[in-house]
């Protein structure tokens, strides 16, 4: 019997893709389902009762919730092809507290970059760019950041890419400039079809999250 597989997410999620592209890696195929995140489906207030937030994986009827979670459950369920975590118990360790990093950094400073202002905007504008330079510190001059294996750090870091743009035109700052080994890192994962295939526009999410601005402010 094959596996059910169904993904409630919201398609310019930074969290739902990283499900996407784990998913595109090990080459599973998968019932996508779009969520109005302002109203809500049974099935995902049911799939996750306690966030109620996407993305949620749902397998065989069994629901995995929090990105991370969810990637790092379709490695160790899927294990025929495209390792994202490293065998090695130490690599291993080293990579999550990486994906952790990014986890518990990025998102919330890219928050307030595109909503804040004044004092509040330029803190977080010059504190995410100095997460992005401790994050091309540890990239250095490797292709990926699992070294030549496209790994766990590279899948839940790689979404925020698509955000970029959103990042240089609020924030007023070239990321390229400042750190050119990450933007180079980030072009080489859109060489990789499960990357390419999954990211939209950086120019369509700048769209959407500057109307996404305006309905916020306005409230």
């Amino acid at each position: 019997m094959a596996d059910e597989v169904i993904l409630l997410d919201f398609w310019p999620s930074p969290f739902g893709m990283r499900a996407r592209v784990a998913l595109a890696e090990k080459g599973i195929e998968y019932e996508y389902k779009e969520e109005n995140l302002s109203d809500k489906s049974p099935l995902l207030l049911k799939m996750n009762p306690v966030k109620k937030q996407i993305p949620v994986l749902i397998h065989n009827g069994k629901p995995v919730c929090e990105s991370l979670i969810i990637v790092h459950y379709i490695d160790e369920v899927w294990k025929h092809k495209s390792p994202i975590l490293p065998s090695d118990a130490y690599q291993r360790s080293h990579a999550m507290f990486w994906a952790d990093y990014v986890d518990k950094k990025i998102y919330s400073l890219a928050r307030q970059v595109w909503l804040s202002s004044g004092e509040e905007h330029e803190t977080a504008k010059n504190k995410l760019m100095g997460c992005f330079k401790e994050l091309e510190g540890e990239l250095g001059d490797k292709a990926y950041f699992g070294n030549d294996t496209f790994g766990i750090v590279d899948v839940a870091l790689i979404p925020f890419y698509s955000w970029f743009y959103m990042f240089e035109q609020c924030g007023n700052m070239s990321i390229e400039a400042e750190c050119p080994k990450l933007v180079a890192w980030g072009k080489r994962c859109m060489e990789k079809e499960s990357v390419s295939k999954t990211l939209p526009d950086q120019h369509k999410v700048y769209d959407l999250l500057m109307d996404l601005k305006k309905k916020i402010l306005a409230k």
